[in-house]
């Protein structure tokens, strides 16, 4: 396997993209607005310039890494010759049914299709394609150069040939694959997005505040980050999306959103990437400042 096409030039998919090319491969690089592509391109520079100056790699390394992704506009185009498709476009269930009906109407025949999604249904996004026994998730974790964790999680009919394949590719990578089978959550989401959500409700119902609660879990529990200043980063609209799936897929009322979450996402406080969610983010400043509404 030599050519990898990525789809979505976002967070995940830029970081998914600079991994592969760094690691060898040939990787297309295929997302709608081309806008979205020179930034992609921007952050995976400027993330191997990171690399470069803590020695990890060579300049030389870097030039090598960027000659290896492709921009594209055009999925048809750009799957065309993939022995293997990454998607990892927005966490939506209906976009992400209807990119992988395209891909499989244009990708070869024996390419594996996976998806980085964190929540929904491998064996729900592989019913709508001709190959429901080559698809499979791939879920990195956020930053992708730096995190070493990939969830591999077989869908109900992917074949043990291709789940294989995807956790020796993985290892290849330098990351640590882990198997898991398809349900709500995973391992990672089932487990990480109720404690968010319980944070969310402990401010909410006003228990404590941002701080103190990041604090509680960082000192007490060792976590190196606290579980709201996680959830800006990982985006407030995501996280309320995962835990949706859960209540959906298990039908239980203890996965039901904090009100307070909804509210955020509704207001369009996302966290990072808006620049405001329970802490305020500013580019270049690194010290938290707790969000205005939370003092």
């Amino acid at each position: 396997m030599k050519n990898i096409t990525v789809i979505g030039g976002g967070t995940m998919g830029n970081g998914i993209a600079h991994v592969f090319a760094q690691n060898g491969y040939d990787v297309t690089l295929v997302d709608i607005a081309s806008a979205a592509l020179d930034k992609a391109l921007a952050t995976i520079s400027k993330n191997l310039d990171r690399q470069v100056a803590k020695e990890l790699i060579t300049e030389g390394d870097k030039m090598a890494t960027l000659k290896r992704i492709h921009p594209m506009t055009d999925l048809k185009s750009g799957v065309s010759n993939a022995d293997l498709v990454v998607e990892a476009a927005t966490e939506n269930v209906s976009l992400k049914l209807k990119i992988f009906k395209e891909i499989d109407e244009n990708a070869p025949v024996g390419a594996i299709l996976a998806t980085n999604t964190s929540s929904i249904s491998i064996t729900q996004i592989a019913a709508v394609t001709g190959r429901p026994e080559n698809v499979i998730g791939m879920h990195f974790m956020n930053p992708v150069p730096v995190m070493k964790l990939v969830e591999v999680i077989r869908g109900y009919a992917t074949s043990d040939e291709v789940c294989k394949t995807i956790m020796d590719m993985s290892a290849k990578l330098g990351k640590v694959p882990v198997e898991v089978n398809d349900y709500p959550g995973f391992v990672a989401n089932r487990i990480l997005m109720p404690m968010i959500n319980e944070a969310i409700y402990s401010l909410y119902e006003g228990v404590s505040g941002v701080s103190e609660i990041d604090t509680v879990m960082k000192l007490g529990m060792a976590h190196p980050m606290g579980p709201l200043q996680l959830a800006d980063f990982i985006g407030l609209d995501v996280c309320l999306s995962i835990l949706r799936v859960l209540q959906d897929g298990f039908g239980n009322p203890k996965y039901a959103p904090c009100p307070l979450l909804v509210n955020m996402v509704t207001a369009g406080k996302l966290g990072v990437k808006s620049g405001e969610g329970f802490y305020v983010h500013t580019p270049g400043v690194k010290e938290l400042v707790v969000a205005p509404g939370f003092k």
